[in-house]
């Protein structure tokens, strides 16, 4: 049968929409976690940049050391050269991330800012793509990805004075609406399965 038959189409709506109604707990924690976490971005953006610059770094410069042990032990294994390169790499962008963090987070903007541009492209084309098997607030996604775009576009207008509170703003404000879509999901798919 193919996948775009229309039977394909209502059974794939139907087990979406069981999913979502016998999972619509976790789906409102999480949005709720996301949208607390974002609230503390918000109102501390410098702060929350710096976290996330470190954290970043911290977590390169373990993936490094994880990288390099497991590739010291299989040195006769092919691509060799390459996963240390690779596990090295993630060891100097840790350290530098975390040697200065600062400087890190300037990079990190641009980084997010392309990140929040792709991500929202994605988004919204995911949430056109599949509005009717997401009946419980697709708009909410659509919300969303237009919401990245447009903070994309004022950290750019900005630059660089935009650089220093920028990151942690964009952050907060990305777990804030996400959050804010899955409580949306959430709370439809509760009503949906009841009804």
């Amino acid at each position: 049968m193919s996948p775009l038959h229309p039977s394909a189409d209502s059974q794939f709506t139907a087990a979406l929409t069981r999913a979502m109604h016998d999972h619509w707990r976790s789906f409102l924690a999480e949005g709720i976690i996301l949208s607390v976490l974002g609230i503390a971005a918000i109102v501390v953006p410098p702060l929350a940049g710096l976290v996330a610059t470190i954290v970043l770094g911290w977590l390169f410069v373990m993936a490094g050391i994880v990288g390099l042990l497991f590739t010291l032990r299989a040195r006769g294994a092919p691509g060799f050269g390459w996963s240390l390169l690779s596990a090295l790499a993630a060891l100097i962008v840790g350290a530098v991330l975390l040697w200065n963090p600062l400087r890190g987070l300037i990079t990190l903007t641009y980084v997010l800012v392309a990140f929040f541009i792709f991500d929202g492209i994605v988004i919204i084309i995911l949430a056109i793509t599949h509005r009717r098997e997401l009946t419980a607030k697709w708009e909410w996604m659509l919300v969303n990805g237009i919401i990245d775009l447009v903070l994309a576009g004022i950290v750019i207008s900005g630059m660089p004075g935009t650089l220093a509170w920028a990151l942690g703003l964009i952050v907060g404000i990305d777990l804030l609406f996400g959050g804010a879509s899955l409580i949306a999901m959430a709370l439809e798919a509760r009503k949906t399965g009841a009804a």
